[in-house]
């Protein structure tokens, strides 16, 4: 059965939802311009006296640990508590994990004191949190001896979450299955924060689809093919940026569904 991924996307812009981001400050300009050209609503709050509040009017939270601090963590807590009692779903880009002991301390830190519904980051950052003794290059991923999709849904299991792990093919496992994603084109690792733009992408579908494993998929299916149709006519990294853009605005049903390539296992 092919999976209908326009049928999502095609949600996200109808809902228009609010995405609360507390996310890496590198890359905060780029996952509010790509939740915005998508169609949902990004809002970027960090401080603590707000995040309760503005977590109760979102629709999905994203967490993202890429410049973290520990006031900063603090208050993604607070705002993921919040979003707990609401019941809308918390997504959390653990990167760099792997990388120091401070950064892997306050993943564990999250995921024990708040429910985290999706956690996404490469291979070796869901490695490391997972359990395996790996270390991260910084934010970029390092050999994993073990096999991706056992680890995948391995964590989903432990942590009763969806779990994506992104690279040349992303692996999106919950409980019950896995979703290998195929699209995307290697002009997407010469960007600083194509890994954090997809984690504002995945919070973008989820807030609108309650099957997290399959708004999470067909996310980064919508994600990679505008990569794909943006590569055609970038002459460079910079272009490529600029296009795609362009390409998420403007896709459509005959594109993605053409594009798609999506196996559920």
């Amino acid at each position: 059965m092919k999976v209908k991924v326009y049928n999502l996307l095609e949600k996200v812009r109808l809902q228009k939802p609010v995405v609360h981001h507390l996310t890496n400050w590198v890359t905060i300009y780029d996952c509010a311009n790509i939740v915005k050209v998508f169609g949902a609503s990004p809002v970027m709050a960090h401080a603590a006296e707000e995040v309760a509040d503005m977590a109760k009017i979102a629709s999905s939270l994203v967490l993202n640990i890429g410049t973290l601090t520990v006031d900063f963590v603090n208050s993604m807590k607070i705002a993921a508590k919040s979003a707990n009692e609401k019941g809308i779903p918390v997504v959390l880009d653990v990167c760099g994990a792997g990388a120091t002991a401070l950064r892997d301390n306050k993943c564990f830190e999250l995921l024990d004191e708040v429910k985290i519904n999706i956690i996404k980051g490469n291979a070796s950052e869901i490695a490391k949190v997972s359990g395996e003794n790996v270390q991260t290059k910084g934010v970029d991923a390092s050999a994993v001896d073990r096999n991706l999709i056992d680890i995948a849904k391995s964590l989903a299991k432990k942590r009763s979450c969806t779990v994506v792990i992104t690279g040349k093919e992303d692996i999106v496992a919950d409980t019950e299955k896995v979703y290998i994603v195929r699209n995307g084109v290697s002009m997407m690792t010469n960007i600083v924060g194509t890994g954090c733009i997809a984690t504002s992408v995945i919070g973008a579908f989820a807030a609108v689809e309650d099957n997290l494993a399959l708004a999470a998929s067909c996310g980064l299916c919508c994600y990679e093919i505008a990569a794909e149709i943006a590569s055609k006519s970038a002459n460079g990294p910079g272009t490529f940026k600029e296009a795609l853009y362009d390409a998420i605005y403007n896709l459509d049903k005959k594109n993605v569904t053409k594009m798609q390539k999506i196996e559920v296992k």
